[in-house]
């Protein structure tokens, strides 16, 4: 699967995962629990869906600005880490509750988590563009060197 394909799985997933209950539900399978101060609790809190691979158990995403974060220690504590990694994310600064949200408020953050969709795929197809021109050059490069 593409980068591109995993980006737009899991924003198609993410859509649910205002929801507290459904991201903590995704770290059934997470190491850290009692004594730590990254449980599957405090990580949905902070807004991170569970999205291990076969060689990173321990990934996480923020369902809103998608920031992926590894290599959890039990005394990591999931919202400094977060605030830390992307201080810009509008779910952190939610003054209350998602279900307490008016519609326009909702529609308000809803556009911005589009927005860093959207901008997070145009720059991974763009890495995708430069490597391929990257490699074509090279190509055309050893071709006119052989002639």
């Amino acid at each position: 699967m593409s980068s591109i394909e995993v980006i737009t799985a899991r924003f198609d997933l993410f859509n649910k995962m205002y929801s507290g209950d459904l991201r903590e539900q995704s770290f059934a399978n997470w190491p850290f629990r009692e004594d730590c101060k990254c449980t599957p609790e405090k990580m949905a809190s902070a807004g991170f869906v569970h999205c291990p691979s076969e060689n990173e158990p321990d990934v996480v995403s923020c369902f809103f600005c998608l920031i992926e974060l590894e290599g959890w220690e039990p005394d990591d504590d999931p919202w400094h880490e977060h605030i830390n990694r992307s201080p810009t994310c509008e779910f952190l600064h939610l003054k209350k509750d998602v279900t307490e949200l008016t519609v326009a408020e909702f529609f308000h953050i809803e556009r911005e988590r589009l927005k860093i969709f959207v901008k997070k795929v145009c720059h991974k197809k763009m890495a995708h563009l430069r490597d391929t021109i990257d490699e074509t050059l090279k190509r055309f490069r050893s071709q006119l060197d052989s002639v």
